[in-house]
């Protein structure tokens, strides 16, 4: 079993996808930098990127096509200036060229060189390979799949020995709900003790704790800009923007002039029970808003998920402690990748193999164990709530009208992101010898329900909503 750690569960992207968006674009990073240490870099003339199965077929409303070619020029999605994306793919596609890992020019033309194939590679719904023509006329080429979250790996996994000898070295490793809590046991102490530990094990607390800051301050900044931005969002549907307009209604009239003090502004207002959801819903609402519009997000599992582990953890800063702090943050954010580790080696958080219930519904069950723990629950009740959280999203099919990350996706982060503190809630009452199921049967079950489920419901826009609703209706 692989070494997860929370900065692979939690990473800083670009939207609309990170399967389909931020996968891809790291693969074309990876795929330079294979080529570069097989010394045949300066050689390519050419280069050519095939997209198969549900790259293909959602691909264009993913942005797919655009993250690759962004991956090309050798940029990282991490610290890319967002508004200059546009004019950069739109220069080559004047141009037909490409300046190939930011260091030298090829030929290049936008639509020929980007081929899109529906047939399904065997391994992963989520195939691309690149293919390159060398000066002595050989080509060769590699495959990568887009497993979810942003993870990228080879058929053949020849990084997995690494990855488990890596896994071994954790203090207290980690493959399933019932290991955890052994641990915690056994130690006496919570699950975000048990996480900090293994994370201690890969690098300092100082590279920690700056790491776990950025992820938070992108999160909130991706919020200050989502309810601060109105508008449509690109890509054909027309869909309006709606955080901008609640946001406004919720304010009031205060002031402030950066994320921090917006923060503490919405700590002095209304706090009744309607209010409440609309503040989650809102900061839920735009973090996928900008996700939607090719904005940094972070994945939390998932782009198309990013909205709910923010806005449960904006809830406990804003509504349920006005003394929360960065400790506060850590804890919850520690908590909660945890949770989406166990998801991804026991079942998967990927749309195309999984459905939405494998990224709404391991976001939703992220952010309820996180929020327990804040909230004082034991590690039992902290998977309790995960468990709660999940087994209410069973079954949730991918279905996005047009392959856009916008309809039903946006509204499904607001409604995963109640759900996470109606779980929390559950589990804080809830005596753990009561509790009828485990979250590893539950882990077990997703991925059962995920082989049973049609392909045309796995983010193929071939079924469900996406057909069920056409363009001319939008």
């Amino acid at each position: 079993m692989e070494c997860i750690s929370v900065f692979d569960m939690l990473k800083i992207g670009v939207g609309p996808s990170s399967s389909h968006t931020l996968g891809p674009w790291r693969a074309a990073e990876r795929w330079i930098a294979e080529l570069e240490e097989q010394h045949v870099f300066d050689d390519v003339q050419s280069i050519k990127a095939y997209l198969y199965g549900s790259l293909c077929l959602t691909g264009k409303g993913h942005a797919t096509d655009i993250a690759v070619v962004m991956g090309l020029l050798g940029t990282d999605p991490e610290t890319v200036d967002i508004d200059s994306i546009t004019g950069r793919i739109d220069r080559i596609k004047e141009e037909n060229k490409l300046n190939f890992g930011g260091k030298r020019e090829i030929s290049f033309n936008f639509q020929n060189d980007i081929l899109f194939k529906k047939e399904f590679l065997p391994f992963h719904a989520n195939g691309i390979q690149f293919e390159a023509e060398l000066s002595n006329g050989k080509k060769i080429s590699e495959t990568y799949y887009s497993i979810g979250g942003g993870f990228v790996v080879k058929e053949e996994r020849i990084h997995a020995k690494e990855n488990k000898e890596t896994f071994k070295t954790f203090p207290h490793p980690v493959k399933t709900g019932d290991e955890l809590l052994q641990h915690c046991t056994a130690q006496n102490k919570s699950i975000s003790t048990i996480v900090m530990e293994n994370e201690l094990s890969l690098r300092t607390e100082t590279e920690i704790n700056e790491g776990i800051a950025r992820i938070w301050n992108t999160m909130l900044d991706c919020m200050y800009v989502g309810c601060h931005t109105e508008g449509k969002l690109p890509g054909g549907l027309n869909v309006k923007r709606r955080a901008y307009e609640i946001h406004q209604k919720l304010k009031g009239d205060v002031s402030y002039s950066n994320p921090h003090e917006w923060l503490e502004s919405i700590r002095d207002t209304e706090v009744k029970f309607r209010q409440i959801i609309k503040w989650v819903s809102c900061f839920a609402l735009s973090v996928n808003e900008v996700n939607a519009s090719l904005g940094r997000v972070v994945t939390a599992p998932t782009n198309g998920s990013a909205g709910v582990i923010p806005a449960v953890l904006m809830y406990y800063m804003v509504i349920e402690n006005h003394d929360a702090n960065f400790d506060d943050v850590k804890q919850f954010l520690l908590v909660a990748s945890e949770v989406g580790s166990i998801f991804k080696k026991g079942a998967t958080i990927s749309a195309a193999m999984g459905g939405c219930q494998a990224e709404i519904g391991v976001s939703s069950a992220m952010a309820a164990a996180g929020l327990t723990e804040l909230m004082g629950g034991t590690p039992e009740q902290v998977l309790i709530a995960a468990e709660i959280a999940m087994e209410h999203h069973l079954g949730l099919t991918c279905d996005p009208i047009g392959g856009l990350v916008q309809v039903p996706c946006i509204e499904r982060n607001a409604m995963g992101a109640i759900k996470a503190i109606n779980a929390a809630e559950l589990a804080l009452d809830t005596d753990p010898k009561d509790c009828k199921v485990p979250l590893d049967k539950v882990v077990n079950t997703m991925w059962e329900t995920a082989k049973d489920m049609s392909s045309k419901y796995k983010e193929t826009s071939e079924g469900g909503l996406a057909v069920g609703v056409f363009l001319s209706d939008c």
